[in-house]
């Protein structure tokens, strides 16, 4: 073996080294540390993925279509309040994406989340428990937290889209920014919900083999 290998293997280990001191002194710091990178790299999944969704379903009449479910009173200036609110007609002429717009949010949600379940699972919390009982969990836990950032876009959602392509008049760009942001508030809204939920469908069973292992 040439010197600079050598060389390479030692500068490879001494981290790695380093690493597994932390978790064996840290280990619930370590954990938060590894289900914060895959959250991340997930969420910049997500910011790739949104726009190819929706530039291929605004050119069909999805976009016509309004998707306006689960109505829950009024807004402050008396028309009827949706959950998922999402008007015919696109958004630069004032609409809400109808249709379209909610199935490239949700279908790019839907990539993630099924990423995410299997890489937290088997990477940050080593989890051997019951699979499927973990994903039934995992789909109703997806569920609550979609209704409930949906619940709250509704009150950030219509402000920044006005901000950016109205008020400061960056048109389509400013819809792109807005896209942006309000997919990051979405994925930070299921960052801090998901995690401690994560500690209870994804444990450790002692005296079983973990799936995978020799």
């Amino acid at each position: 073996m040439s010197n600079n290998v050598q060389n390479n293997m030692k500068l490879i280990r001494k981290p790695i080294g380093l690493w597994n001191s932390y978790k064996e002194k840290h280990p619930n710091s370590a954990q938060f540390l590894v289900f914060f990178m895959l959250s991340n790299g997930l969420t910049v999944l997500q910011l790739v993925l949104m726009p190819v969704f929706k530039s291929l379903f605004v050119q069909t009449s999805l976009v016509t279509t309004s998707f306006q479910v689960l109505q829950f009173g009024k807004n402050f200036d008396g028309s009827p309040y949706y959950v998922f609110d999402y008007a015919a007609g696109s958004l630069a002429s004032g609409g809400g994406g109808g249709l379209a717009y909610f199935l490239a949010v949700q279908i790019t949600l839907a990539i993630a989340q099924i990423i995410n379940f299997f890489a937290q699972r088997s990477i940050t919390f080593k989890s051997n428990s019951n699979i499927w009982k973990a994903a039934f969990w995992y789909v109703v836990a997806y569920i609550g937290i979609t209704i409930g950032a949906a619940v709250a876009q509704g009150f950030y959602k219509a402000p920044i889209y006005n901000l950016f392509m109205n008020t400061w008049g960056m048109g389509s760009v400013g819809e792109t920014t807005a896209d942006v942001i309000t997919m990051i508030i979405n994925s930070a809204i299921s960052f801090w919900v998901f995690f401690p939920i994560f500690k209870v469908i994804f444990k450790q069973e002692s005296g079983k083999q973990s799936e995978g292992a020799n």
